[in-house]
């Protein structure tokens, strides 16, 4: 009998009528023949009203205290799909992070797993029980409540498969499967069968909001078969798994872009050993993420040091540099804002030459030009002109073939 985790996001328990059609779709499950355990987030909405709440109440409050007040969202939501279940004549059991014991480290409101014990479920998914487990909480040695942050349901749902050894886990959302691009950008854009673990992992890096990163980690770590479907119609979604030697080896399979970026550039610096570090260092130190770094050619021993950092972090940014700018003995520091990264991903590349000067001369075609490239096995990125970045991804998208032939 195979077990099935299936994970269920807040826009799919958004409301009573919905929960119910959950319950609907998790009941088929079981009675195709499938031990079935059920992650759910809280319903859409709740998790902000309940910091909003908590902000009329503290201006700072204990993280502590916001992740007991969090993980009542998805409380709530265990337990109406549980009577959703019940009235289908099923027998089902709700059950908090902390009831199950997913043991996580005391970094509240972002903790990590350290392991799960999973004798409770196994004992009654033998009784015949369909069991509902709230996602994206869990609970420290101490006995304190913790959350994983923000899209910690899916983290749970995989952490909860790997423990199980589950033949799969099914990760329900608003989205069909994972598209070759955003179908918002390119309507012609099509939903892929198959994406290998190191794809995802970069197409989610990359700004592909379809899963979170730490849960793709945690798939391709234990080998957890994931696959993407809607909870709002029929279909096959996208299964994501090891590379297979026999399947179909694309080139590229899909273009991630993001908005979200912010270029640095701090003029004028000495050429000499360790001066990235100590740009980067006070950079890392305020838990801002750097993104891709260029330190152009020195002229006459000085040079310009570039980095990508996300917008929401510019304005720390720009104020660390300032403070070491004359300590360092550089001329200045200059932002841009207005920038878009977009990248290109696929193991295929692996095995196929040229792919960047094919990217780069459809560009060049557009009169579109590149600020910044960074490369790995199995993507090329480029930072743009954040105007353009509708028309680079249609371009590329173009150049490799990606398109849905039946929207043709």
């Amino acid at each position: 009998m195979s077990i099935i985790v299936q994970k269920y996001g807040g826009t799919s328990v958004v409301d009573a009528e919905r929960i119910q059609a959950v319950a609907t779709r998790v009941g088929a499950s079981k009675n195709a023949g499938n031990q079935v355990v059920v992650v759910v987030s809280a319903m859409s909405g709740e998790t902000n009203r309940l910091l909003d709440l908590a902000k009329t109440i503290s201006k700072r409050p204990s993280r502590r205290e916001i992740d007991v007040l969090l993980a009542t969202g998805e409380q709530v939501t265990i337990a109406l799909l549980c009577m959703a279940l019940h009235q289908l004549g099923l027998k089902a059991i709700s059950y908090t992070g902390s009831q199950v014991k997913i043991l996580t480290d005391n970094a509240h409101s972002k903790a990590r797993i350290l392991s799960i014990d999973e004798s409770k479920i196994i004992r009654d998914l033998d009784k015949d029980h369909i069991v509902v487990i709230a996602g994206f909480q869990g609970v420290d040695e101490h006995g304190n409540i913790t959350t994983l942050g923000r899209g910690g349901s899916d983290t749970s749902a995989v952490a909860l498969a790997a423990a199980l050894n589950a033949d799969e886990c099914q990760i329900y959302t608003d989205v069909d499967g994972v598209y070759t691009t955003d179908p918002r950008v390119v309507p012609e854009a099509r939903r892929m069968a198959h994406i290998t673990f190191e794809e995802m992992l970069e197409m989610a890096s990359s700004g592909s909001k379809v899963l979170q990163i730490r849960a793709v980690e945690f798939a391709g770590k234990y080998n957890v078969p994931l696959r993407v479907l809607s909870s709002f119609e029929q279909g096959d979604g996208t299964l994501i798994s090891l590379e297979e030697n026999n399947m179909e080896d694309a080139v590229i399979s899909g273009i991630a872009f993001t908005k979200d970026e912010a270029q640095l550039t701090i003029r004028g610096i000495p050429d000499e050993p360790g001066i990235a570090y100590k740009i980067l260092g006070p950079i890392a130190d305020a838990d801002i993420e750097v993104d891709m770094i260029v330190q152009n050619a020195s002229q006459e021993s000085y040079a310009n040091f570039t980095f990508t950092i996300s917008r929401n972090d510019l304005d720390s940014a720009k104020e660390i540099l300032q403070k070491i700018k004359d300590e360092l003995g550089a001329e200045e520091v200059v932002h841009n804002s207005n920038i878009a990264k977009v990248s290109l991903v696929g193991v295929g590349m692996r095995s196929h030459a040229g792919i960047a000067s094919k990217m780069f001369a459809a560009l060049a075609a557009e009169n579109i030009n590149i600020l910044m490239i960074s490369t790995s096995e199995i993507k090329i990125s480029v930072i743009v002109d954040e105007k353009y970045l509708e028309l680079v991804v249609r371009t590329l998208h173009h150049t490799f073939d990606l398109a849905d032939e039946s929207q043709n």
